[in-house]
């Protein structure tokens, strides 16, 4: 009777260690043993293999061998041991099995100059020989394991490493990689203002052009307060009377790796301690948080992970989804997920706030298997059309929640009896529900960010003749399986990112007959994409603010167009949809742009269909039911619309360039130049204090001045 034997070989050297499983069906006898692998190749110290069989009257010996001169073969097996530099130890690991180790007896390290010791290596290849192991039993060789032992020696640095160590900073309030710029060891790197290899000249070179944010080296963004951010925002007027002038350092920002928690108690007498308040629960849960079950294990529900089903993946908080898996059922399931127990759902699971939350679990039978299965075999003897009882079909759980914690879970399972050789189809689902409503997550906060799906809607009218956006998505095709667009699904358009993707539409010649017809169910294919008519304006909106939504524009065919048609062709097909969306950057967080959607358009190109005849293949104008296949295409264009950077040139400016200080050197504007906004050597409101006070004295000379009191006693004399 065979029995599938698991084989660990393991081959260890000095700084690797490997590992190879390998599964070996053996055929074994009353007396009759095997070593497997029979052959083995050592680089490092340590070697193993198995022997296999009846072991329990085995001897083993061990000697060193080497090949014929003449014949280059390795003489038969020997029972006599012999003195080597290895180390021979056996290891029972069954009734059958044997895990033969050896182990050199000798030290790696290569020899020095002029050194006696012979525990050592005198060359860089430290053992190049050839092992045999013999199993014996009461002197008869039984099996033979040769291995091939090739080891160099360890290059070991000649002088000692220093006792400085490197000093690690506490992330709590430092950043490890404090300057992620500094790309070249003790070189400068340019714009790199943080490296400490920069000169104080070289610095000076870009001082004004220094990488920002977390890969010049600056964490920790400046306040609102601080004046260095009067230069990089459209500060007020009263910004510089008001603002804080601090260095970097006393930012009270402490990093993204603060908890909180560093405070340490001091011992002291228990009549003297405060009463301390009751300690935040742990695991509170955040958008896109894993949860926990109270054995702190991942709460886990079969997903699809780089495309493939997974039979325990985490659920993250507040993440839905909605997976099939396919499954070819040739036998009964004995084990999760598609054979599952009431009480093997009922899980406690943490609800964020130090409590649990059970799952609840609700029991229903499916009478339509039409959806779980997707083919049969139509060949199938009789035993194959045994059914299985009580399978597993769907997993929809529910996530009540609020807050940052889970209130109550629910799940229904639903199971069916299933034949054999059929190809099921398993859904598995999570929603989250706030209250008794799913929680649609946001595509930015505020503007939109790339890759996050467009946030569309459509009014619903409420009692009190008020309008309300119920969310819905503008989506593309998707082709599956055979790309027909019958079995097409959609995908959401997602912001920033261009994509263009369609379907097949077999059409056939008495369809082309048809044209009004067939435009139509082009039409409405297409119409099933956008079912929306307004767009979030912004990645947050307000579904009672009809001011954060915009209108969709849809392009209408022109049904001027000539629709003439043949019995070979038809005209004006709306084969291709394209959405165009207009973008700005209406704001900035943190450094940060955020756009907006400013408008959508929804427009058609038409085209021609007829039938292909070319090629030797006229079956399909011959035969009206022949049918060909025409593509059905959707597609997305995002644009980001410039932003205007200045006021926009009067018709002076435009037709006067004399006066344009950027074509001429006598710029008449500059005159004031320094309490002009053209003056950058100290901050405007420095140079606009002092070119007031420069007006006041002159004005004040003027007045006690000579030339006014002149004036005066003219104006005395005219008077007398």
């Amino acid at each position: 009777m065979a029995n599938v034997v698991v084989l660990l070989l393991s081959s260890y050297t000095s700084r690797l260690a490997t590992s190879v499983l390998l599964f070996i069906s053996v055929a074994h006898t009353q007396n009759t043993v095997v070593f497997q692998p029979s052959f083995l190749t050592a680089t490092g110290p340590k070697t193993a293999a198995l022997l296999l069989g009846n072991t329990s009257d085995i001897s083993l010996y061990l000697r060193t061998v080497s090949p014929s001169s003449e014949t280059g073969s390795i003489g038969p097996p020997s029972c006599v041991a012999e003195v080597t530099q290895w180390v021979l130890t056996r290891e029972q690991v069954g009734k059958s099995a044997v895990r033969v180790r050896l182990s050199l007896d000798k030290n790696l390290r290569l020899c020095g100059q002029n050194e006696t010791d012979a525990d050592c290596c005198p060359k860089p290849l430290c053992v190049l020989e050839t092992l045999q192991v013999s199993a014996c039993v009461g002197g008869t060789p039984q099996a033979s394991l040769l291995i091939q032992a090739t080891i160099h020696a360890l290059l070991v640095p000649s002088t000692a490493g220093s006792d400085n160590k490197t000093v690690i900073p506490n992330q709590v309030y430092q950043t490890l990689g404090s300057c992620p710029c500094d790309l070249t060891f003790g070189a400068c790197d340019v714009r790199c203002c943080c490296d400490k290899d920069c000169s104080t000249e070289t610095l000076k070179l870009f001082a004004s052009h220094c990488l920002l944010g977390p890969f010049g080296g600056q964490v920790s963004p400046a306040p609102d307060y601080q004046c260095s951010v009067q230069s990089a925002e459209d500060s007020s007027d009263w910004f510089p009377f008001l603002c804080v002038q601090s260095p970097p350092e006393n930012n009270p920002y402490l990093g993204l790796f603060y908890q909180g928690k560093t405070i340490a108690t001091k011992r002291g007498p228990s009549f003297q301690r405060p009463i301390l308040s009751a300690p935040l629960p742990d695991n509170v849960y955040l958008q896109g948080s894993p949860i926990f079950t109270v054995n702190d294990r991942y709460f886990t529900i079969p997903q699809k992970v780089l495309g493939r089903c997974v039979t325990n993946a985490p659920v993250a908080f507040l993440k839905n989804f909605e997976v099939e898996c396919v499954t070819l059922l040739h036998s009964c399931p004995a084990g999760a997920p598609l054979q599952t127990l009431p009480k093997d759902l009922t899980v406690k699971v943490k609800n964020g706030q130090g409590g649990d939350a059970e799952v609840d679990v609700i029991e229903e039978v499916a009478t339509d298997l039409s959806r779980f299965i997707s083919s049969t075999d139509a060949v199938a003897s009789s035993d194959e059309r045994l059914a299985c009882e009580n399978v597993t079909l769907a997993l929809d759980y529910k996530f009540y929640w609020k807050g940052n914690s889970i209130t109550r879970i629910s799940v229904t399972r639903t199971v069916g009896t299933i034949s054999l050789n059929v190809a099921l189809t398993t859904r598995y689902s999570a929603v989250f529900l706030n209250g008794e409503f799913a929680g649609e997550p946001n595509s930015g906060n505020p503007g939109y960010q790339v890759g996050l799906p467009v946030i569309a809607g459509i009014v619903d009218m409420l009692e009190n003749d008020t309008g309300s956006i119920q969310r819905t998505s503008i989506n593309l095709w998707k082709p599956v399986g055979d790309g027909f667009c019958s079995t097409a699904e959609k995908k959401p358009v997602l912001f920033g990112e261009n994509s263009t993707s369609g379907c097949l539409l077999p059409v056939s010649g008495q369809n082309l007959t048809q044209c009004d017809l067939l435009r139509e169910t082009v039409t409405s294919l297409q119409a099933a994409l956008i079912t929306a008519t307004y767009v979030a304006k912004s990645g947050n909106p307000d579904y009672l603010t009809m001011t954060d939504w915009v209108n969709i524009s849809y392009v209408t065919l022109n049904s001027s167009t000539s629709m003439d048609n043949n019995t070979s062709s038809c005209y004006g097909i709306p084969s291709h949809q394209h959405i165009h969306v207009w973008s700005l950057i209406t704001s900035t967080v943190d450094g940060i742009p955020q756009r907006d959607i400013r408008a959508v358009q929804v427009s058609y190109s038409p085209s021609t269909w007829a039938l292909d005849c070319g090629g030797g293949d006229v079956s399909s104008c011959v035969d009206p039911m022949e049918t060909q296949l025409f593509p059905i295409t959707s597609s997305v264009t995002f644009t980001d619309i410039p932003i205007n950077t200045g006021p926009p040139k009067t018709r002076f400016q435009i037709n006067f360039t004399e006066y344009d200080c950027n074509r001429n050197d006598v710029c008449w504007p500059e005159l004031a130049f320094p309490i002009t906004k053209y003056y950058t050597g100290e901050p405007y409101s420095q140079s606009l204090a002092k070119g007031l006070i420069l007006v006041f004295f002159f004005v004040t000379a003027s007045i006690l001045g000579t030339p006014w009191r002149q004036i005066r006693q003219a104006w005395s004399c005219a008077a007398l």
